[in-house]
């Protein structure tokens, strides 16, 4: 599934119409076993302005496996670059040690993400037959 989140604002109703409409998509969506979702975000006081906060995002489980995973990429807060990758630039000259920690999290600029352990869900029990996303 792919979204395009970039009409949240306040001055047009955007946000009230996402704040609508994302519990009962995410309800849906947490009765599969797998699931893949790209989104594209957009958060701002009114159409046109700059954004307070702008990512692209996919976001993934599958129960089976017991995995769960975010990434984001171009994040950015008020214009400027934020996230792991651009942490981890930062840190290399110095700390790179530090820098090599967290570079599982993201390497480019405005990139963060993270895979991890999800509970087990019996009704999601693997049936021999590995279905993609």
């Amino acid at each position: 599934m792919e979204y395009s989140k970039r009409d949240i604002t306040f001055d047009n109703g955007g946000a009230l119409r996402f704040l609508a409409a994302e519990p009962s998509r995410f309800a849906l969506a947490m009765l599969t076993c797998r699931y893949y979702q790209r989104d594209h975000w957009s958060v701002q006081p009114t159409v046109g302005s700059v954004p307070w906060v702008t990512w692209d995002g996919q976001y993934w489980w599958d129960k089976t496996r017991q995995q769960a995973g975010a990434r984001l990429t171009n994040f950015r807060v008020n214009g400027q670059s934020v996230g792991i990758g651009d942490a981890v630039a930062a840190l290399r000259p110095s700390f790179p040690d530090v820098a090599d920690a967290l570079d599982d999290f993201g390497q480019a600029a405005g990139e963060t993400g993270l895979t991890t352990a999800i509970p087990i869900d019996l009704r999601c029990s693997w049936s021999g037959t590995d279905v993609g996303y």
